[in-house]
């Protein structure tokens, strides 16, 4: 075939035809951008025109807005997974001896407390009846109990109104903490001992004038 047979000067549409044929091959098509490095690219060019703006620097306000959302961001996850603690078994321990939310009598807690010895669920039936005793010193103004008063506090502070029952009040603040936190099993006979108790000071005349307890945050 002579040279002159090749066209060197191609009319518009044959040069079209010619450039879409060779951008068609497929190492040409294996180039080109995904809709993922578009959109990449496109919020890429975003922020850096919020960064930099037309000075080439980020606005103060901008900054200050940053700053703002990352301080949002931290508190968001400090309410969600709440403050680091080092000692879990030390952080409960100093949990309240009543919930918030627990409205319910010295009466209804003993009620629920027999009811769980009943099922032989010791755990709940100490936890329920030493709640009855310091909720009954309370009913009797004999104490100040809040959300934030220990099993160890409450006792301490019980034993100055009933001296004669400290050591029981030490041992019944020791078995309602054992079996709340320490994931002890409870038996009937500590159960036992502190319906016992509950008698007694319900008996008993106060020899001091009414102390508060103190409230610890839980």
């Amino acid at each position: 075939m002579a040279l002159t047979d090749v066209p060197v000067d191609p009319s518009s549409p044959q040069a079209q035809d010619w450039i879409t044929g060779e951008l068609s091959k497929p190492e040409y098509q294996a180039a080109k951008p995904t809709w993922f490095d578009i959109a990449s690219k496109a919020v890429q060019d975003w922020l850096a025109s919020l960064l930099n703006g037309p000075t080439g620097s980020a606005p103060p306000v901008l900054l200050i807005v940053v700053l703002l959302v990352l301080a949002a961001l931290v508190v968001t996850a400090f309410l969600v997974f709440g403050r680091p603690t080092v000692n879990r078994r030390t952080a409960a321990s100093r949990r309240a001896v009543f919930g918030a939310t627990d409205s319910r009598t010295a009466d209804e807690l003993r009620l629920a407390a027999s009811t769980a010895a009943s099922a032989e669920d010791w755990v709940t039936a100490i936890e329920e009846q030493f709640r009855a005793i310091a909720l009954a010193l309370a009913e009797r103004t004999l104490l100040t109990v809040t959300p934030g008063t220990t099993a160890t506090e409450f006792a301490v502070r019980a034993a100055e109104v009933f001296p004669a029952e400290t050591d029981a009040l030490s041992g019944a603040a020791r078995d309602f903490d054992r079996v709340r936190y320490l994931s002890g099993s409870g038996t009937e006979a500590q159960f036992q001992r502190l319906i016992a108790l509950d008698q007694r000071l319900s008996r008993t005349r106060p020899s001091l004038p009414p102390v508060a307890v103190p409230t610890v945050p839980a």
